[in-house]
This record gives structure tokens, sequence and C-alpha cells, in this order.
């Protein structure tokens, strides 16, 4: 078989490569996390499907590189419009395949993979320049270069849309892309093909091959002609990828694990507080960014956990595809077991457990409950390895000194959250945080122009903006003298 029916949708589940659809001798089943449905045999790649995929990204960049800004933006222009136009097939697909809630693809996701192209086609037909600047009257200045054929390998919990925050702005500066998407969630970088097509992209500038991350997505990290690699996973799999890089000294963009803080000083509107601590738990606790650990001010501490325990409680988990479903199930019976051995070990070391605990028995199947640890033990697994499910642990502070300690005191600095009621004191707080994006008050305002990366083992390097194209493309100084040239 080489399609899929996803709720009506037809999905091509072959690699796609120079622009044709690529059969492999071996296949890898899909299923839907939300009731084990099958889904579809995904064509297996490796070695061979890579090399094809690398000559043909290869020999597609001469033609894609000299292309100016304006006219790759226009391509990218109709891939963003194509998108807008299939939000519903797309959302469905993806929601059927990683058990993220279908109102949030229809709502944000999919609409940001549409913007992911657009803004970055915009950024580099408008936006990406610096001033020309003299060097004892020798005149500077400098450029993007198109680098050549970039890797991307993402990961499951949001498929398509943390895929096209590389492939749009690598497209855009001028470089041609293979694809390797998460074996668990393959289905809607599939329709992407499809919609290059349609939009007249030349073949072989966008190519995907389906597999499994130590058959295609070793292959495709190894392989001498890459000239960049983005990695979006866990730091275990990051250190694959390096050393795989390293031989060809190729330069990667790692984003990582997170084991996020979220503070909340005793000035802090409760509301607030509470409101955005529940939000941790959005799209079941798969999300890098989530602030995990919440550190409370101990003065407020009960009242805080109160008021959280009655608001989490009303979270309706269930069907995803149900609009009014809150959060869906874990993404695979390998990582429900993962989430759900995290805390069972924490039971077992006789840890607080003050909401949920375990699979939600009246769901089955992936479904795991929203959970709370009170006061964990500190250094403990749950207190500071990253859980990636909706699971949350509390723990108290006492000076604002103490919950800087607290929240810098992990090997992780993707992100931090501080809910506070004073300017002055909220400023001088961030200031000491180490992490790569930091909210005040709120979560989750993104902006496509800002820097995004991670701290220590969360990640390397920034992209967002300019700070993409610094990675995605060569920065070239040319100086000019002042003489030299013929009358």
């Amino acid at each position: 078989m080489t399609k899929a029916i996803v709720a009506g949708v037809e999905v091509d589940t072959r690699h796609f490569i120079g622009g044709e659809r690529v059969e492999s001798a071996e296949t890898f089943p899909d299923h839907s996390p939300i009731d084990g449905a099958f889904l579809a045999d995904i064509h297996r790649g490796g070695k061979r499907e890579v090399d094809m995929a690398m000559a043909a990204a290869k020999a597609a960049f001469p033609i894609w590189s000299k292309m100016t800004p304006q006219e790759r933006g226009v391509i990218l222009h109709r891939v963003a419009d194509l998108v807008e136009e299939r939000i519903e097939e797309l959302s469905i697909v993806e929601t059927t395949d990683n058990g993220s809630l279908l109102r949030s693809h229809r709502r944000g996701v999919m609409p940001r993979v549409a913007m992911n192209f657009r803004f970055f086609a915009d950024y580099a037909m408008n936006q990406l320049s610096y001033p020309d600047f003299d060097t004892r009257g020798h005149r500077n200045h400098v450029t993007w270069d198109p680098t050549g054929v970039v890797g991307v390998i993402t990961p499951w919990n949001a498929p398509l849309m943390l895929a096209t925050w590389r492939i749009g702005p690598a497209l855009a500066a001028g470089d041609t892309v293979v694809a390797k998407p998460p074996e668990w969630t393959p289905l809607t970088a599939s329709l992407l093909a499809d919609i290059t097509v349609e939009a007249g992209m030349p073949p072989g500038v966008f190519n995907v091959v389906q597999g499994y991350g130590e058959e295609a997505g070793a292959a495709l990290t190894s392989h001498p002609d890459l000239s960049r690699i983005s990695f979006t996973g866990s730091v275990p799999t990051a250190k694959l990828v390096a050393r795989a890089a390293a031989d060809n000294l190729v330069p990667c963009s790692f984003e990582l694990g997170g084991k996020s803080p979220l503070i909340i000083t005793d000035d802090a509107d409760l509301d607030i507080a509470v409101t955005v601590a529940v939000e941790q738990y959005d799209n079941a606790g798969q999300v890098c960014l989530s602030g995990t650990r919440i550190l409370v001010q101990r003065g407020i501490a009960d009242a805080f956990k109160a008021a959280f325990i009655e608001k989490a409680q009303q979270i309706k988990q269930g069907d995803p595809r149900d609009l009014e479903t809150d959060i869906g199930p874990q993404v695979h019976p390998d990582h429900f077991a993962r989430v759900k051995g995290f805390v069972d070990r924490a039971a077992s070391e006789g840890q607080n457990i003050v909401m949920g605990g375990g699979p939600n028995a009246d769901l089955g199947g992936n479904f795991f409950k929203p959970t709370l640890i009170d006061n964990p033990t500190p250094g403990s697994e749950i207190a500071t390895q990253e859980v990636f499910g909706p699971v949350l642990v509390m723990q108290q502070f006492d000076t604002d000194e103490q919950a800087i300690q607290m929240a810098n005191d992990t090997e992780f600095g993707l992100a931090a959250v501080l809910i506070c009621g004073d300017k002055a004191r909220a400023e001088a707080i961030t200031e000491h945080l180490v992490a790569g994006t930091v909210w005040v008050n709120c979560f989750f305002v993104r902006d496509l122009g800002a820097p995004f990366g991670g701290s220590k083992k969360s990640g390397i390097g920034r992209e967002g903006g300019i700070w993409s194209f610094d990675f995605y493309a060569d920065v070239k100084n040319t100086v000019f003298a002042p003489n030299g040239w013929k009358e």
C-alpha cells in the first residue's frame, strides 16, 4: 500500500525525492494515539533513500540558490496560501496522527505553518541586510549566501509546525532541504510535499525521507554533502547527531529538552498564576517549553495549591477531535509507558502525589491523568528530569534569591516563567534567570522575529528572524577599497 486515508484525506506514504514518490522494500506501521487505530504502513527509508534525496537536493541547489529572494518568495508565498486553503485537512490528519487538539490545530498550529513560510520569505526579501560600514576608507558589505543542503529532523509533538519553523528559513535563504519526519507522526510531512509541487517548487528543492532515527536519521546526519543540520529532540539523540556531524564539520542547530521553572512570587495576581500554571498541561504536557517546576513563595503556597487543584480538576481529557476536549493522549504507547514510569518511581519513593498520578481508567489507552507532585525530594528524578507528559512538581521558596537559585539549579535552560506583581522586582529576577526565553505574567507568546533556543543542555544556537539566516546561510563580508577602479 502507498496510500493512507485519514478522515477522507488521502496521504501518500512513500518518500518524496526529487519531485517524485519513491518506494522502499520495507515499511513500518503508523497507529493513531487516540484509539490505537491502524493508519498506514509507512515506507522505511535508510541509506539508499537518503543518498537519493541528498543527490536530488544537491542537484537542485544551483537552480534554487541562484533565484533572487523575490523569486523564491513568490513560491514560498504560494506554499503558505495552499497551507491556509488546506488547514482543515492538515488539522484532522495531524490530530489523528499525534493526538493533539483539533481545535488548536485549526486555530493556531496550522496557521502558524503558513506563517513560517510567509514570514521568512518576507524577511529574506525585505529585511535581510546590514548597513555598510567604513574601515579606514574601505567599505564593508555584509551578505547572506545560500549554503547548500540542510537536513531537518523534527519531533512528534508538533510535527509540521516545528518542521516548517526550520524548512521555511532554510528555503528562504536559498538552501535545499532533506527532511526526516518523526516515525510516530509521519503523515503531514507527506502532505506538505504535495503542496510544494502544487506551489511550483522545483524538483529536489524539498525532499522527505520517512524512516527510523537510527536508520534514515543516522544516514542523513552523517552524510558528507550536508551543509547544515537542524535537530529538535532529546539530549541523548543530539549527542549522536553531533558526533555524526563532527566528522564532516557540519554546523548544528539544536533545540532540546527542558525542565523549566514557573516562579510565583507572593505579590502575584493569583488568578493569573493559577491560569498560567494550569496551561502547563497543554498538549498533554508534551511541550518542551512547559514550566513543569512550579516554584511558589511560601506565604501563598497553600492558597495557590488549593486554587490550582480546583482549576486543574476541571480539565476535560478525551478524544482530541472533540472540540470540548482540553487535553488528549500521550503520543505513543512507548511514551505513555515512559511517563507512567516516572510517576510510578516517584510514588515508590514516597513522593507526595496530590493530584492524578496514573492512567485515566475511564479512557484507557494512552491517556494519562494531569498530575501534581508536591514538595518532591530535592535532586530526585521527578524534580530534575524532563518527563514530557502531564506531570508538574511544586516546590516552595522564601526569598527571590532562593527562587533564582532553584530556577537555575538544573542542567536545562530552555525557558522560564515568572508571575510577579511588581515590575522592578520582575526585572531584577529575570535578569538572573538562565533561559533562552522568559515569560513574565504570560506564557507561550512567540514572535517569529525573536531569537529562540536554549541555554546549557537545552540547545545550541538561536533561530528566528535574522538569527535563522545567520545559521542557514553563509554570512559573508566583502571589503571594497576606495581606489583601484579603472575610469
